[in-house]
């Protein structure tokens, strides 16, 4: 395996120079592995994968957990809340959803940041680095490992929340095809002890779901009690500014000239029998076009803004009041049916 140079980390590739090797080293080990097949991957899972039926039992029940936290929360806090700031009915019906997720992706969003930069994790920074020491069934840090159930099991529940709790946007099958991906690549990446590209990939993506929520939030306050707030009124546009640009420069550049760049390229070249090698780096690649896709929303939106077709922030996802599908009877939240709204999102 290849350790860290002493020359310092490697500078960050431009796409050029990402497509060139990344692409260059995928044939490589398409044309070198001879015996790539089923009778591989049996072998790899066998050999590789380190994952305890007690840490899947623990996973389901923080899903289970998280389910039952977001009930509570929204029966308890959200709704009174909402019903004492007097939002208009349409607003109130959408609070409780984004300021659940508002809550989780800044407490995981702060505590993968924490793992980055207040730590000696050098994985921003340089990372190649992720791969440098890598072994079948190394020791998972526990800081690490907190990370990985929080938001391994936050993603469970949040397959259910898609499919029994949110209501249904025109982006909803891709945001379900989202939130499986992410699980299969947390769940998969702990077990093959990836988990510190995995780090990476979690803070590079939660920081855009925060600023979201954010501006959701303060578009549903700024006409409370019938007035209009200008205070949240210009943080509802400061967060959409700072939301479009974090969206770029988080998951359309940092995401495949870091992470994409080392999964594909440095691994290889510190591990050259990595396993599970195309089974990452195409859910890596499948979760960068999700990116892409959710991407021309934003700029079908600017473009509504800058043409005057949009007076005022909403989200182009949603569908109107005349071509809304009719929803599938629920009990879970049944009373919000008319009014939940599906948010997106690692």
């Amino acid at each position: 395996m290849a350790a860290a140079g002493s020359a310092g980390p490697e500078p960050m590739p431009s796409y050029a120079q990402l497509v060139q090797r990344g692409w260059g080293s995928a044939l490589a080990a398409a044309r070198g592995c001879a015996d790539c097949g089923w009778g591989l991957a049996r072998r790899g899972l066998a050999e590789h994968a380190h994952l305890a039926p007690p840490e899947l039992l623990l996973l389901a029940l923080g899903a289970l957990g998280w389910t039952v936290l977001r009930s509570a929360a929204t029966s308890r806090l959200f709704r009174p809340l909402a019903k004492r700031c007097r939002l208009q009915p349409r607003d109130a019906a959408k609070m409780p959803e984004s300021a659940w997720k508002f809550l989780f992706y800044l407490g995981a969003w702060s505590y993968s940041t924490y793992l980055l930069f207040g730590t000696d994790y050098p994985f921003f920074h340089d990372p190649p680095s992720v791969f440098y020491d890598w072994k079948t069934g190394m020791a998972v840090p526990r800081d690490i490992a907190v990370a990985y159930l929080l938001q391994g099991s936050f993603y469970g529940h949040s397959i259910y929340a898609t499919l029994y709790l949110d209501a249904w946007r025109k982006d909803s099958v891709v945001m379900l095809v989202h939130h499986v991906v992410t699980l299969v690549l947390i769940v998969s990446s702990y077990a093959f002890r990836y988990h510190k590209v995995g780090i990476l990939v979690l803070f590079l993506h939660d920081i855009s779901d925060v600023q979201l929520e954010f501006t959701k939030l303060n578009v549903y306050f700024k006409s409370r009690g019938g007035a209009h707030h200008r205070l949240h009124a210009l943080a509802a546009d400061l967060g959409c500014l700072s939301f479009c640009l974090s969206w770029f420069w988080f998951r359309l550049y940092w995401f495949p000239l870091k992470v994409l760049y080392a999964t594909s390229y440095c691994s290889l070249r510190s591990v050259p029998d990595i396993p599970f090698y195309f089974f990452f780096n195409v859910l890596l690649l499948l979760l960068t076009l999700m990116n892409l896709y959710w991407f021309l929303y934003i700029v079908a939106f600017a473009a509504k803004v800058l043409t005057g077709q949009v007076r005022e922030l909403k989200d182009v996802r949603e569908y109107d009041t005349a071509e809304a599908p009719s929803p599938k009877p629920r009990k879970a939240e049944k009373p919000l049916r008319n009014g939940l709204v599906k948010d997106k999102r690692f």
